[in-house]
């Protein structure tokens, strides 16, 4: 994208993001009481992160425990391929809980669980594990692994719901160096067995099944499906979701199998930490987009640990008493930092949730916080979204006043999004922390800092400490409008893509000569410094000569108070080369009671001011729901295929795939 492609429709855009003049500061209650006080305090911080780098890590790094101090903070004689804290010699479970518990917090919760109910009507299952016990478990877990011969520098795949257990597999695996492949427990076989066979996993760590709506999901039965195409598993190793009480569809192959229990039966509970070079592998964790072989990212030891540790700390201002819930799945890179690692690495109280938000009812999320008087709340744009569509007096039944801090992640938020967020949950007095990260960076970029940051509805604010973030144009010069670049490295960035560096350097280093970082996302910078992230460079349609982000239209059609959701994708077009179709999500105060041809219209008009008539869509077709996966991102693939007519492929990651029907027949029957 050159500066001259970045035309007058993402600059008309851009006034919309900085003309925002609606900033909010932190309470003088919540600064008196924040790690770091004001933006000067911030500032301060900050321009030593940025001019003393090897400084400010290296004393975030020494809060930590290494069984042997690193040689040097930083080495980038291998750029892009850099490493942190070389020599150092660490453990990053170790880091989770024995030293914890040499802090004295050996009695304090470390996961509160909640489980979704088996049977209509029936209670929830809650357990409350401490660091101590959390510890005993981890140690007998990881003495399981070694007597299935697993040892330091293997890769293992998960594939489990949400439950203690599934942290308890991390945390093991990390203890004795074995490499975790974390995969979502919505995925299929086929996206098992690709990902088992690239990293060529040795076993596969799963469940008999889990809960979804109420709903039991037999997991093993799609892991026997994709390891028989996987030469390199040796063993799957599997639990039980109700204790004693196996699935009974759950078939084990004798001689691969092993149930869990069977195996830990009068297994030592004590197992010593494996002392890891910083710059070994931690974890792989797969991306994938519409198309293409899914990459592999990989993280290490050191330096993620240490990003990891750093972020939650200053990020979400934790605190002793604090109870702190990330919805995400750890089967994203958001549950690996912000639900596993980040949290217990500063000693604090996490709440891991089984389920849905919606079962059994809409109120869920909400009699949670409730009743675990939960003080920290991070979950991600569309699920507020959703919220906001399912109505304000799901809320008013219950006691928020416990939380006192929101953030959210996965994806820009809409200023209305924000602002209901802030009023309805936040009552007006939580400040929200809206971050911006992705898989490859391991944690948090760019984000306010709770206490120090004035922010603005739609806007992540400002970078977080070391990170060195611009706005540049093709030819690499600095502008208000263009794409987003990093220019120094931080500790957790990626360590490059699983057998594939020439990959990794294509995707990430190919712009400005190789200097500087490419996320892939367009960003603005607004008078104040503030930064804007406006969408994927690659999620921008030409129409008509006319470059139009497709985030930039779902903007529009959000502030419409009838709408709570939409998405935009680019279509083949016989005149125009691509063209806009929008699908759209009513609120349900307004859902069947609209003339939606009046509101279409109303909807088109909002964009002739808002960007120009050349930027209407072909067509807006009102629709039920959006294809989403269960972590929330919308498959927009799926309504590229049926806008063109396509067949459908695989939909069985989606979390409700009798959506892609139910919206394919919408828009058939609009079109007719």
């Amino acid at each position: 994208m050159s500066t001259e492609e970045i035309d007058d429709v993402r600059k008309a855009s851009a006034e919309g993001f900085a003309s925002a003049d609606q900033i909010f500061h932190p309470s003088t209650d919540f600064v008196q009481k924040a790690r770091v006080q004001g933006l000067d305090g911030y500032r301060a911080l900050y321009e030593r992160s940025i001019q003393d780098l090897d400084g400010f890590w290296g004393d975030e790094a020494s809060q930590l425990h290494w069984f042997e101090r690193w040689s040097a903070v930083l080495d980038e004689s291998r750029k892009p391929f850099f490493r942190w804290f070389v020599d150092g010699k660490t453990n990053i479970a170790y880091n989770c809980l024995d030293a914890q518990i040499a802090k004295g917090l050996g009695d304090k919760t470390a996961i509160v669980y909640e489980a979704e109910p088996t049977e209509a009507g029936s209670a929830s299952e809650i357990r409350k594990i401490t660091y101590r016990e959390l510890l005993s478990e981890v140690c007998r877990f990881a003495n399981v692994l070694k007597g299935l011969g697993l040892k330091k520098g293997d890769t293992v795949a998960i594939y489990m719901p949400m439950v203690p257990e599934l942290a308890i597999a991390v945390l093991a695996c990390a203890r004795i160096g074995v490499i975790h492949s974390v995969v979502f427990g919505g995925f299929s076989a086929e996206a098992i067995r690709d990902r088992v066979n690239d990293a060529s996993s040795k076993a596969v760590i799963t469940m008999d099944g889990g809960y979804r709506r109420g709903k039991f999901l037999a997991l093993k039965q799609t892991v026997d499906e994709a390891v028989a195409e996987c030469p390199s598993c040796a063993h799957v190793l599997v639990l039980e979701r109700h204790s004693g009480k196996p699935d009974p569809s759950c078939q084990m192959k004798p001689g691969r199998d092993v149930w869990y229990h069977e195996a830990a039966s009068g297994v030592s509970s004590e197992c010593p930490a494996e002392a890891l070079e910083s710059n070994e592998m931690l974890f792989l964790l797969y991306t994938s987009g519409s198309t293409g072989k899914p990459k592999g990212i990989m993280h290490s030891v050191g330096g993620y640990m240490v990003h990891a540790y750093t972020t939650n700390k200053y990020s979400f201002d934790l605190r002793g008493d604090d109870l702190f819930w990330c919805t995400a799945d750890v089967g994203w890179v958001t549950g690996h930092t912000y639900v596993v690692y980040g949290p217990l690495l500063n000693g604090a109280s996490v709440l891991m949730y089984e389920g849905a938000p919606d079962a059994p009812d809409f109120g869920r999320f909400w009699k949670i916080i409730q009743d675990h008087k939960v003080t920290i709340f991070y979950t991600a744009p569309t699920a507020i979204r959703a919220f906001m569509k399912w109505g304000d007096d799901w809320l008013k039944k219950h006691d928020l006043s416990s939380l006192r801090l929101l953030g959210s992640v996965g994806e820009p938020i809409n200023p209305e999004a924000w602002l209901w967020f802030h009023k309805n949950v936040g009552a007006e007095r939580c400040p929200i922390v809206d971050t911006w990260w992705q898989t490859e960076t391991g944690g948090h970029m760019i984000t306010p800092i709770p206490g120090c940051t004035p922010t603005k509805p739609g806007s992540a604010t400002l970078p977080f400490f070391g990170i060195d973030a611009a706005v540049l144009d093709e030819h690499g010069n600095e502008t208000d409008h263009g794409i987003l670049a990093i220019r120094k490295p931080w500790p957790g960035i990626t360590q490059g893509i699983f057998g594939d560096p020439q990959r990794y350097i294509d995707t990430y280093w190919n712009r400005w000569g190789g200097q500087y970082y490419f996320p892939g996302d367009g960003a603005i910078r607004d008078k104040d410094g503030y930064l804007w992230i406006t969408g994927r460079v690659d999620d921008v349609v030409n129409v008509s000569g006319h470059r139009i982000g497709t985030a930039e239209l779902e903007a529009v059609f959000i502030e419409h108070e009838a709408v709570a959701e939409s998405a935009v994708v680019g279509v083949k077009h016989e005149l125009k080369g691509q063209g806009l179709m929008a699908f759209v999500i009513l609120k349900s105060a307004f859902a069947g009671k609209v003339d939606e041809t009046d509101l279409a219209k109303k909807l088109n008009a909002m964009v002739d001011a808002k960007i120009g008539k050349f930027a209407r869509p072909e067509r807006i077709v009102f629709v039920p729901d959006l294809p989403k996966t269960r972590s929330g991102k919308i498959m927009r693939r799926l309504l590229r295929d049926i806008s063109e007519g396509r067949e459908l492929g695989n939909v069985t990651t989606l979390a409700d795939p009798s959506v892609v029907e139910a919206i394919r027949t919408k828009f058939q029957s609009a079109k007719a």
